[in-house]
């Protein structure tokens, strides 16, 4: 069991837990003990620094996975609550880099997030940060519908709060190891410990390792190998009895090979240049809590550094066209202060929140012999065939560096009132943010014209190339982003209410620099007489995107809690949505734009039923109809059309069945079955193709005991065949297979 904490530890938990995020039962690291599941908490909540209740009792659709249900299904990563919570998405693909979310229809590939992140109470401000992996997770929070008021830019579609171990709740040590398909490892160490009654501190070292599941034909090699370590250092310390302060060091290092796109022709993967994502990052978030008589100040403040590379063969074709680099590092500050108080029936909460965050950028873009040949001199040669255009090298650089300072502030508030059965709140947020984008592109190499006479070429002329392109953009966006809701607390009704809500969500405008090799090319073609050159600031720049989410719920629960459950239904209406799109030709780039307006609504259900102290089960569903109401790209018009890459629907439902064992080394067994299910999704803006529903079929037997596991699990035990990615690039169309079937072993101990 786990050992209690000391009187100051005792004192402050139990008005909110703040050093670690969450408050667990006294069990919850006990294996003979059942945990926390999803949706449902058998005695304690949690309740984030931001939250003045406890998450079910919010006028928010939540989904709540708890210790034991994170084991169960082997979530180590935010992706592993994808359709556990309804019309929640985050397709598996590329890489780590990737970190693509869609909810309720709401979402995009790059750039901007629609959901924040925080992991114990640190806000991460970069999405391709977001996928990494965590152990020792205590809780996972998905909150579902626009936090902006609170939480401010990128969280117009919710927010996820992870909160792991606390040294005050556990002492010891833990352990995991496992080994699946695809020579699949991992491993990891934790010791927890308390040198002083009112300080505790634990240490993680993790690491994982996978062989990878899909062959490059091109080198008969797989192409999703994967190497990542990690170390983490918590520290919880109680100066005194009123407060409490937590710090957490992180240290995250991945080398991946991913990309695993095959030709939709062909249905195979074959590139002859080198694809991988490396990324190194570094976090520190310091977290303080002063308790007053009726009054809790708090502070957070984090460092973040990431470090990463992504190279690939941008054609994805055995031939040598062209490939990408974008080397990165980027630097982010932020401060949140935050005060909250009760007075009777009126509870307030304020703050003031500001970020800085500075990328420094090199993307060349390689041009090679089939590139050069396929995409310029073919292009250009069949307007003029008396003096045929050759390139003087075998390949050139179309090179490009960014430096993009971004800062911050806001003041937000947000109070709340009790008016016998009913709860009303009203919050409203003021945010500034400036952002800017210094850029240098560059490409130096040459050409020759050639004179055709009697079927023999003489050179003409030799032109040299010679791009040098200095230049600054800025932006600064002010937002006000309200929210209401009126919560209806039933009588009698543990735990059920009814509520109402309006809120304005809002996702940051930024600048595109992907587009930055094809503005280069247009200038290059120019010396060739054949340009389509763009407006440099119009083609990068994209505006922020706006929603008012209107929402009506509700929490139910019977007196026993045998039975729980939530309801959900909401209407989006959108503006300036943010689509990542491929443009149409020969070009290299994404293009980050804004439709004009769509429109979302759909419903979500989620139940937990416990027929049995034995068995439990849980399901969820989420129906979504995202549309665009206005989007013509200037050569189609979108307007009734769906919005790509976001599913209709997303299923999901679990039962795990417990059964006791006496015997001195087992304590029960434990076998789970559950079944994620995802679609239709369209591909493109025309919807003229899709990826059909699909579902996938996992199960695992857990033999436990009260100092450890075993686990036997299995994932997509259908192998059923899915895409969760399709483009169209230069003229080729391509996917990505969704992972095929996997089976394992896992073992945790905690001594």
């Amino acid at each position: 069991m786990i050992k209690r904490a000391d009187t100051y530890a005792k004192r402050a938990l139990s008005m909110l837990s703040v050093a670690a995020g969450t408050i667990v039962t006294a069990g919850a690291m006990d294996v003979a003990v059942p945990a926390d599941t999803t949706l449902l908490l058998d005695e304690v909540s949690v309740t984030a620094i931001k939250q003045v209740r406890n998450v079910d009792a919010l006028p928010i659709a939540s989904t709540v996975v708890g210790a034991d249900e994170i084991e169960r299904l082997n979530i180590v990563t935010m992706k592993g609550v994808s359709e556990i919570a309804p019309n929640f998405y985050i397709p598996d693909y590329g890489s780590r880099m990737t970190s693509s979310i869609y909810v309720r229809g709401i979402g995009a590939r790059i750039d901007q997030p629609v959901i924040g992140l925080n992991v114990d109470n640190v806000p991460y401000l970069n999405k391709d940060n977001y996928d990494f992996d965590l152990v020792d997770i205590e809780r996972i929070e998905m909150l579902r519908g626009p936090q902006s008021t609170l939480y401010g830019r990128n969280t117009m579609g919710g927010l996820i709060n992870i909160y792991t171990l606390s040294p005050m709740r556990y002492q010891g040590f833990r352990a995991m190891a496992e080994y699946g398909r695809g020579n699949s490892v991992k491993g990891a160490l934790s010791y927890y410990h308390k040198p002083a009654r009112n300080l505790g501190m634990s240490y993680t070292g993790y690491f994982t390792h996978t062989d990878g599941f899909f062959t490059n034909k091109y080198d008969g090699r797989k192409i999703d190998k994967e190497n990542q370590g990690s170390l983490r250092w918590k520290t919880v310390w109680y100066p005194v009895a009123d407060v409490s302060v937590e710090n957490v060091a992180s240290l995250q290092v991945s080398r991946q090979g991913g990309y695993p796109y095959e030709s939709y022709e062909t249905g195979v993967i074959n590139y002859n240049d080198p694809c991988y994502y490396h990324r190194t990052g570094v976090t520190d978030g310091l977290t303080v809590k002063w308790m007053l008589d009726g009054v809790t100040l708090s502070s957070i403040t984090s460092f973040q550094y990431i470090n990463d590379n992504m190279t690939l063969d941008q054609d994805f074709l055995p031939e040598s066209y062209f490939t990408l680099t974008q080397d990165r590092r980027e630097w982010a500050l932020t401060q949140d202060f935050i005060g909250r108080g009760r007075i009777g029936d009126y509870d307030w909460l304020g703050g003031l929140f500001g970020f800085f965050k500075r990328t420094h950028m090199d993307a060349p873009v390689t041009f090679k012999e089939t590139g050069i040949e396929k995409l310029i001199l073919e292009h250009v040669n069949e307007f003029s065939p008396s003096h045929p255009f050759r390139w003087n090298e075998n390949s050139f650089v179309l090179d490009s560096e960014f430096r993009n300072p971004v800062w911050g502030l806001a003041l937000y508030h947000q109070s709340g009132y009790e008016f016998g059965n009913w709860d009303f709140s009203l919050g409203l947020r003021l945010d500034l943010e400036h952002t800017s984008l210094d850029y240098n592109s560059r490409c130096n190499t040459a050409f020759t014209i050639m004179s055709m006479a009697e079927g023999v070429e003489t050179p003409y002329q030799h032109v040299p190339i010679d791009l040098d392109n200095d230049g600054s953009l800025s932006k600064t966006f002010i937002e006000f982003l309200p929210k209401f809701t009126a919560t209806y607390n039933m009588p009698g009704v543990t735990d059920g209410n009814v509520y109402v809500s309006v809120a304005r969500g809002y996702k940051a405008g930024g600048f595109n620099t992907q587009m930055f090799s094809d503005v280069l090319q247009q200038e290059l073609m120019e010396y060739m007489g054949l340009a389509n050159r763009y407006d440099v600031d119009k083609i990068v720049s994209y505006k922020p995107e706006y929603s008012w989410n209107y929402e009506v719920g509700a929490h139910l629960s019977t007196a026993d809690k045998k039975l729980s459950g939530q309801l959900a239904v909401f209407y989006i209406d959108c503006r300036d949505q943010q689509l990542t799109m491929f443009p149409d030709g020969l070009t290299t780039g994404r293009i980050m734009t804004n439709a004009g307006k769509t429109r979302s609504y759909g419903a979500e259900v989620t139940l937990n039923y416990k027929p049995a102290e034995r068995l439990e089960l849980n399901a969820s569903y989420g129906y979504t109809n995202a549309k665009f109401r206005e989007f013509n790209d200037g050569i189609h018009d979108f307007s009734g059309k769906y919005i790509p890459y976001a599913p209709h629907n997303t299923f999901f439902a679990g039962a795990t069945y417990r059964q006791p064992i006496k015997a001195s080394w087992l304590d029960h067994v434990a076998v789970d079955v559950n079944c994620r299910g995802v679609g239709d999704i369209m591909w493109d803006e025309a919807n003229s193709v899709k990826q059909p529903f699909y579902a996938l079929v996992g199960a695992s037997v857990r033999l436990e005991h009260e100092r450890y596991s075993v686990t036997f699990w299995g994932e997509n035990l259908t192998d059923t065949k899915y895409n969760t990615f399709y483009f169209v690039s230069i003229g080729n169309t391509f996917l990505q297979r969704g992972k095929p079937l996997r089976i394992g072993a896992t073992v945790r101990m905690q001594f």
